[in-house]
């Protein structure tokens, strides 16, 4: 059997689809004369015609297209649609990377039955309601950002907000509230956005906070669980 072949037995009993991180846990590779099998299963759904890219570090079956958008919730040709899933398909991505470090996870309650793929997002997060550590009024404003991680202490050690399409100064606007803690401050969005991010956050009002905050593209927040998942399953 062929390489190929044995992705597509793999993406086949994952239900028509799967990450990278579940293909590098899936496909037998035991018979592969390589010493980079995941770099092997990255190439061969990039360049073969019998996968389909939905989102970076996800690939499908393209005989399976219909089926599997129909199960991720994902409309074809609707902006509404790709907005909801891409934003929570990032959030569970940071959550997992959150959970790889042993942090406690936080999303918000109104985005807590959204799916990273056919998971909920509360069902992935290990704190269902916020940490009370600061003032009610901060405590309001922090319940609202997409991803908090907080430490062994229930004190919050990062908070990012995944823009897709929403407008970068609300975000910003939550962490000039939030800029009194020791916390990281990222925006993830498209590589696209970078330059609006940098332009925005240019702005003096923004002084307080402006070597506080950084920018993740959705590229690099994929690169960076992958090396993560590897490192771990390496581990085991």
């Amino acid at each position: 059997m062929a390489q190929k072949d044995d992705v597509i037995v793999a993406m086949e009993k994952n239900g028509g689809y799967a990450t990278f991180q579940q293909l590098n846990n899936m496909v037998d590779v035991s018979t592969w004369k390589t010493k980079t099998p995941a770099e092997s299963i990255r190439r061969i759904v990039q360049v073969y015609e019998e996968f389909f890219k939905i989102k970076p570090g996800l690939w499908a079956l393209t005989k399976d297209k219909d089926e599997v958008l129909r199960k991720l919730g994902i409309k074809p040709n609707n902006k509404k649609s790709d907005e909801v899933f891409t934003h929570a398909y990032y959030q569970g991505i940071v959550v997992k990377l959150g959970n790889n470090k042993k942090y406690m996870t936080y999303v918000p309650a109104q985005d807590k039955n959204k799916k990273f793929l056919e998971t909920k997002l509360c069902d992935l997060t290990t704190v269902e309601t916020i940490p009370q550590f600061t003032y009610s009024n901060l405590i309001r404003r922090a319940k609202m950002v997409d991803v908090i991680w907080f430490n062994e202490r229930r004190m919050p050690c990062s908070f990012y907000e995944i823009e897709h399409t929403t407008d970068i100064k609300n975000s910003l606007g939550k962490f000039y509230e939030l800029q009194d803690f020791r916390a990281n401050f990222f925006i993830v969005a498209d590589e696209s956005r970078r330059e609006q991010f940098l332009d925005t956050i240019s702005a003096s009002m923004y002084n307080p906070i402006r070597d506080y905050v950084k920018f993740k593209s959705y590229d690099s927040i994929i690169k960076q669980y992958n090396k993560e998942q590897i490192i771990i399953e390496d581990e085991l």
